[in-house]
């Protein structure tokens, strides 16, 4: 009811707008002409120009006797809706650079963070402990809520537009801590408070990541009390489900159940079959929502565009092992006798827990990442590699590593099938997020190595799937990257280019456009974007970034500013 209302009371405010504005001769502050348009739902493209005041979209058609301050030719460009991440670890890259030039250069125009961690609520231990894990991006921590973050995200400067879930993580570090345990009545309806709280400031829903401790140590009827309370203000759902292994389709049936009983919109982070033996399951996991999709479900996924995943060395470790937070963990893996269990497991098969050790095998290991500046040496290298070394085993390798650096050390697991990639490109509810901060290719971000989706997720889209593999249609792949994730995570006025809209807006050459980021050499920005207008104001212009910073925060449908 709530969004309801909202887009009740932003239609009344449209049609306020449209009835003040002039005839298709006034001037406007720019006026985009002659490039091939786009609308954002999939439909082919028409030839016609626009004209922009302000930061929202004013005229569409023909203006060839209008003027502009700033008159851009996108003739033979492909124009669209700004492309909306939905899945970006942008949290702490914006505040070292906040030009966001990873995906700028792809065309991305709204970052949509809070996978399972978000960047509050923080208590003060909470504040604590992110100060002492920073790694090379240091920063002081100037808020508590989320709402407050992102507004400091907008007052510092940054060139796109910010969203957030609230982590369901980081509720349950803030009220739990990071032990093994049931939350008790009093400390989950406090994390419902939290959630209510995020809502009115304008979160999106809740997110969820589940197999990382102490994510995992959630219970469904804790994630299911959680998503109720963001349901309350029209929130959603997203997770990083359970299981994208041995249990990937227990782990799509959580979700679901979850969706089922909340009301909530749902979608599943970064959809994938991890290993070989599992990717098969792809298929029944469609099944399974699709069939919830018949039902009436509002059942979505996102996805990358590479075979590959990235996260710590955790991943190859049992959960018990995690127990306590970080330092419990590294002191644990300190002991002989619980390094020699810990390795045992590692080595085995299991239905226990997500082991990525096994999944990917040691050899499909590629390490990317590393605090300790004397262990640098060793990005570029598989564990398997820097095992033998070392003379050491692999599961010994990757635990003297962590307890080394002081660390979850981050890698790149080689996990997925290159055809299933293209079977989710194929999947019409299935958007794109890079699951990846949004980095410059100097500085501060080369001294570690990253996953090439950080520089090339969205082009690699227009270019390798669309453009040379015909797999999907150009405007099909546009709806999927703007108003699809707009409509599935209620995001008002953008994601189209309609009048009224804000004007984000990309333009590209649909013959050039590539992604250029390897795994070798991954910080290597995207080819082919010409143009990026943000909120009306020009951040990318032939190619190079205008420096502008006119991103704003983008609040979900239960901000309490919208009624």
């Amino acid at each position: 009811m709530r969004r309801l209302l909202t887009a009740i009371s932003l239609s009344l405010l449209l049609l306020v707008t449209a009835c003040s504005q002039g005839d298709s001769s006034a001037d406007y502050d720019i006026i985009i002409r002659g490039g091939d348009v786009y609308d954002g739902l999939g439909n082919e493209a028409v030839t016609a120009d626009i004209g922009i005041i302000g930061d929202r979209i004013e005229a569409l058609g023909d203006l060839s006797a209008a003027s502009a301050t700033t008159e851009i030719d996108a003739r033979g460009l492909a124009v669209a809706p700004g492309f909306i991440n939905m899945l970006s670890w942008a949290t702490e890259t914006l505040i070292e650079d906040g030009r966001a030039m990873s995906d700028i250069m792809q065309g991305v125009t709204l970052e949509v963070m809070g996978e399972g961690s978000s960047m509050g609520p923080l208590n003060e231990d909470m504040k604590a402990r992110l100060r002492q894990r920073q790694g090379d991006i240091r920063y002081d921590i100037e808020w508590t809520t989320l709402g407050q973050y992102l507004e400091y995200l907008e007052a510092r400067g940054v060139s796109v537009n910010v969203a957030s879930y609230v982590g369901a993580t980081t509720l349950r570090v803030h009220e739990v801590g990071y032990e093994n345990r049931e939350a008790t009545p009093d400390e989950l309806a406090r994390m419902q408070e939290l959630v209510r709280q995020a809502m009115r400031e304008g979160a999106m829903g809740v997110g969820s990541s589940l197999i990382y401790a102490p994510g995992n140590f959630a219970d469904t009827d804790e994630l299911i009390a959680l998503v109720s309370a963001a349901a309350e203000y029209d929130g959603a759902y997203i997770s990083h489900i359970r299981s994208e292994g041995s249990r990937l389709e227990e782990g799509v049936q959580e979700l679901i159940k979850i969706a089922s009983i909340t009301g909530a919109p749902s979608e599943v982070y970064h959809l994938k079959a991890s290993g070989r033996s599992n990717w098969h399951k792809l298929s029944n996991v469609f099944d399974l929502i699709e069939s919830a999709r018949g039902a009436g479900l509002f059942i979505t996924a996102d996805m990358y565009t590479y075979p590959a995943g990235s996260t710590g060395l955790n991943a190859t470790m049992p959960l018990w092992v995690q127990d306590g937070g970080h330092d419990a963990w590294v002191e644990r893996l300190k002991d002989p006798e619980i390094r020699a269990r810990v390795a045992e497991e590692m080595r085995q098969p299991t239905d226990e827990w997500e082991n990525f050790f096994v999944d990917a095998g040691p050899d499909n290991i590629l390490l990317i990442g590393f605090r300790n500046p004397a262990l640098r040496p060793l990005i570029g290298k598989t564990l398997q590699e820097v095992a033998d070394e070392r003379g050491t085993d692999p599961a010994t390798t990757a635990m003297d590593l962590v307890v080394e650096d002081d660390s979850r050390v981050d890698a790149v697991y080689f996990l997925m099938s290159e055809d299933n990639v293209r079977r989710k490109v194929a999947k019409p509810w299935i958007s794109f997020g890079s699951d990846a901060g949004a980095p410059a290719a100097e500085g501060v971000f080369l001294e570690s190595s990253r996953h090439p989706r950080t520089y090339g997720n969205f082009a690699r889209l227009l270019g390798r799937y669309v453009r040379d593999e015909g797999m999907i249609s150009l405007a099909e792949a546009i709806r999927r990257m703007t108003s699809l994730p707009a409509a599935n995570i209620g995001v008002y006025l953008r994601g189209e280019i309609r009048e009224g809209y804000f004007a984000d807006i990309v333009m590209f050459d649909p013959d050039r456009i590539r992604d250029n980021a390897t795994f070798e050499e991954p910080h290597q920005y995207a080819t082919g974007m010409v143009h990026v207008i943000v909120n009306g104001a020009q951040v990318l212009e032939n190619g190079r970034h205008t420096g502008a910073t006119p991103g704003r925060v983008v609040r979900g449908p239960g901000w309490d500013g919208w009624l």
